[in-house]
């Protein structure tokens, strides 16, 4: 009860900024970060929180980049993303977690369309039309799912992998993401590419979970290549890319196919702490070297040794917090006997280590005060915080018996 309080108090916080930010703009920043930071207090797991904190202010702190013509009201849709990626593990309710889901996509219909002093339209059309088709597929097969009917549960997993995929940018329905990322505002994409990701891959692996008890080889094969070719066909794209938006594009849908191969462990009980622990961090370094990246690209001053640090998180150098996801990931394949996509998996990190040395030589600069070096730096320190990532293993598994859903049936 103390937590949905919290959560409440958040909530009207984030509120009553947004309204006073119609005049006052800075007021809709300083409500946020009250917001989100009184939402941490509420969060089910301290060690998954902190993570969403530190990004979700990142994130926040960022839009001071851009002049929209929402300004003030652009720091409570990211608030209100932040606040519902914290609640996600609070509930076990399928409804109140399907909620969630579309709660943390919605707002990015309007952050898509965000420009210095206007509103570009046609991405926004473009991008909200494959993301509707994506909530329907996976609210389609959730329900599906939930109900529990065996002779529907290939139908209603296909569902809601299909739509997991487009929402997050997984090959063969990865189209609109270099489009996307090619034409949009830097600053917003960064918001898209990092917090945005977090509540679909959650409530997809929480669901599949919950309904894992009719789950087949075949139909995990079904996930399995499809987490294999979105690995190809992102590097591949990014290798053959010179425009660093689309580069970022084509990035995102290689690390989702690395972050989908973690679904795979939902029918092995033992090895999920651990899937979860990687994907989780696989997406942390996702969203800071996305923050980063993107941010240099707008502000054009980004020192050069940090650029190079988050490209080795993407890439999985140790100790950074790419590398603990990609092993964590690997592992639990190879455990699950997946030992070829681990192989896949291992092959095509050192296939993007030429695109992400090229974006760190061409983004990284020489060292300049400004609000981007801050939010590089910033993104690099997030990546150090796995050093020794004991401590967040540790909280995944706390969090173990909080994962099931009540499915209704």
């Amino acid at each position: 009860m103390n937590d949905l309080i919290l959560m409440t108090i958040a909530v009207v916080l984030l509120l009553l900024g947004s309204v006073v930010s119609y005049r006052y703009p800075r007021a809709g920043f300083f409500s946020a970060v009250a917001a989100v930071m009184t939402a941490f207090f509420a969060c089910a797991s301290p060690e998954y929180g902190i993570f969403i904190l530190l990004i979700g202010i990142l994130n926040l702190i960022s839009l001071d980049a851009i002049r929209s013509k929402i300004r003030g009201i652009d720091y409570g849709l990211v608030g209100f993303m932040v606040i519902v990626t914290m609640y996600i593990f609070n509930t076990a309710e399928l409804s109140l977690v399907l909620a969630s889901f579309v709660l943390v996509s919605v707002p990015t219909y309007i952050l898509v369309m965000m420009r210095e002093d206007e509103m570009d339209v046609e991405v926004g059309v473009k991008y909200i039309v494959f993301m509707v088709i994506a909530t329907v597929l996976f609210l389609t097969g959730a329900i599906i799912l939930a109900k529990g009917i065996e002779s529907l549960y290939v139908l209603g997993y296909v569902a809601l992998i299909l739509g997991l995929a487009l929402e997050l940018g997984i090959a063969p329905l990865h189209e609109w993401v270099p489009d996307i990322f090619a034409r949009a505002d830097p600053v917003p994409l960064s918001i898209i590419a990092s917090i945005a990701k977090i509540v679909p891959f959650v409530v997809a692996f929480r669901i599949l979970y919950s309904t894992a008890t009719e789950l087949t080889g075949a139909v995990m094969v079904f996930t399995a290549l499809l987490a294999a070719t979105s690995m190809f066909i992102g590097n591949i794209g990014a290798l053959t890319s010179r425009e660093h938006g689309r580069v970022l594009g084509y990035s995102t849908v290689a690390n989702m196919g690395y972050l989908m191969s973690s679904l795979l462990a939902v029918t092995e009980p033992e090895f999920l702490p651990l899937a979860l622990a990687g994907g989780l961090l696989l997406l942390f370094s996702n969203a800071c070297g996305k923050i980063g990246f993107f941010s240099a690209m707008k502000g054009e001053d980004a020192y050069s040794p940090f650029t190079y640090m988050l490209s080795f998180s993407f890439l999985g150098v140790p100790p950074l917090i790419g590398f603990w996801g990609k092993l964590f990931i690997a592992i639990t394949l190879i455990r699950i006997e997946y030992v070829w996509l681990a192989v896949i998996l291992l092959i095509n990190s050192a296939v993007s280590i030429p695109y992400y040395l090229r974006l760190a030589k061409e983004l990284g600069k020489a060292w300049h005060t400004s609000l981007t070096g801050f939010i590089v730096l910033a993104s690099v320190l997030i990546t150090l915080l796995t050093i020794a990532p004991n401590w967040f293993v540790d909280g995944i598994e706390a969090l173990m018996p909080l994962i099931l859903i009540e499915m209704g049936g």
